[in-house]
């Protein structure tokens, strides 16, 4: 305490010096609009570049709940389109409450696509209803069909693995063929299988077939990049442009059907 009056008595005088000149200030501010509206927009530009930094940096951190949730709504209104074949129509199924096919919102936590057979794993398990054999897409297109699953992850054979196969169609024609990748680039699958008759070009879309429970019709996957004639089979193989960048994966979602266990068991049935 006796440092604190030493220190007034020390500097009386340019400590009255500075509460006569704040006095001052403070006069002239409240007596002048011209200053007052002055040191008004001072302090709110302070105060300002202050509160939108602050606002950067929670926006930063609230990046991942907001990509979620941009996930889940991505995944409702895939889901709307999935479930009607004319998007100008709405569905029966949507009116009754009751939706064919849902999508399970999760994100690529490892991906391989250097080696033969490939492999992705997602965040999603059989805790959030994810199944074996459930296709899995993104905003772009096909990914590919889930292997094994634990409570909380899967893994997911990728469209990028030899022993892929997936039912594809070209969509101008719906000439259907079988879906494969022969191990070269990741950024090409071939088409194969594909009738002489069918009418093929560089650049026509491939989508998805329907003919199974794993993925439904018109799903995007490529574009045609080169033709060829199998002298073998004399069909055609298509080499296929994929939409998807499949080294560069991050949201995905888990295509389930409601009427996949009645599908799987008649099948069965019809192969005993």
């Amino acid at each position: 305490m006796q440092q604190i009056f030493n220190f007034i008595f020390k500097n009386s005088y340019r400590l009255l010096f500075l509460l006569l000149l704040i006095v001052s200030l403070t006069l002239t501010i409240q007596s002048h609009s011209y200053h007052r509206s002055k040191v008004i927009s001072s302090a709110n530009f302070l105060s300002g570049g202050v509160y939108e930094r602050i606002n950067n940096i929670n926006e930063y951190l609230s990046l991942k709940g907001q990509n979620d949730e941009l996930a889940a709504e991505n995944a409702r209104l895939k889901s709307l389109l999935y479930n009607q074949k004319d998007t100008t129509k709405i569905p029966v199924d949507s009116i009754k409450g009751v939706d064919k096919i849902n999508l399970i919102p999760s994100k690529v936590i490892h991906n391989s696509y250097n080696v033969y057979e490939n492999y992705l794993t997602i965040n999603s398990g059989s805790a959030a209803g994810v199944k074996a054999d459930m296709g899995v897409v993104n905003s772009a297109g096909i990914v590919g069909i889930i292997d094994k699953t634990s409570k909380n992850y899967a893994t997911v054979l990728s469209i990028l693995n030899v022993k892929s196969q997936i039912n594809a169609k070209i969509k101008k024609s719906n000439h259907f063929g079988s879906l494969i990748w022969d191990g070269k680039s990741t950024g090409f699958v071939q088409l194969i299988d594909v009738p002489r008759l069918a009418s093929v070009r560089k650049g026509d879309t491939i989508v998805t077939g329907g003919q199974s429970v794993i993925f439904p019709p018109n799903i995007g996957i490529g574009t045609i990049n080169n033709v060829y004639v199998d002298n073998k089979t004399n069909y055609y193989t298509l080499n296929i442009k994929l939409f998807n960048d499949m080294t560069n994966l991050g949201h995905v979602y888990v295509i389930k059907s409601k009427d996949r266990e009645e599908l799987i068991k008649l099948e069965k049935k019809d192969h005993e």
